[in-house]
């Protein structure tokens, strides 16, 4: 996602905050849960458009991205759902004990980041996006919202008919 987009839907929504508290009545916790998913829906709305440079979206790239993610399922992290999108990827994951969220992130985009980047014949060039967006799994209802979300995704953005059909997919390779 572009800094200015991202910049320009943060300070929307810190604009939002600055309100309530000008007006010194602070957001109650619906209204901060209202207000994340409205940021959330934009950013999504966002992305599913396929803004963008999309290298996701040629096959040696997504396919290379799939088997990263994948990679170390089991071992550094349970692996719950994930999805390459055309310009991001979603994963619902648990590390385990002695591995971060950080650490595997920063293994993954680094990894993938190189790779792409040879694939693409580019140097010195990035990848990813530095910033990611994470969300803490509270019970599992919420695991199944998130799992359904990510499985969802590639048909929310009019890539496929069902959630079995997108190749780059959690729900295609257990299927396959």
């Amino acid at each position: 996602m572009p800094r200015d987009i991202l910049l320009k839907f943060k300070a929307e929504r810190e604009a939002i905050i600055a309100q309530s508290q000008a007006a010194k009545r602070p957001l109650a916790w619906h209204e901060r849960e209202e207000l994340f998913r409205w940021y959330s829906a934009r950013v999504d709305h966002y992305l599913d458009a396929g803004h963008g440079e999309c290298w996701l979206a040629r096959p040696e790239i997504a396919g290379m991205a799939a088997s990263a993610i994948q990679f170390h399922a089991g071992q550094r992290f349970d692996l719950h759902a994930w999805v390459v999108m055309p310009n991001h990827v979603h994963v619902v994951l648990h590390p385990r004990a002695d591995w971060t969220l950080s650490r595997i992130l920063k293994g993954w985009k680094g990894f993938t980041a190189h790779q792409a980047n040879r694939i693409l014949k580019r140097t010195g060039t990035t990848f990813w996006q530095a910033e990611s967006y994470d969300h803490f799994v509270r019970d599992d209802d919420d695991l199944v919202r998130c799992c359904h979300y990510t499985a969802m995704n590639p048909v929310k953005a009019g890539l496929c008919r069902q959630s079995e059909d997108w190749q780059w997919s959690h729900a295609y390779c257990s299927q396959t």
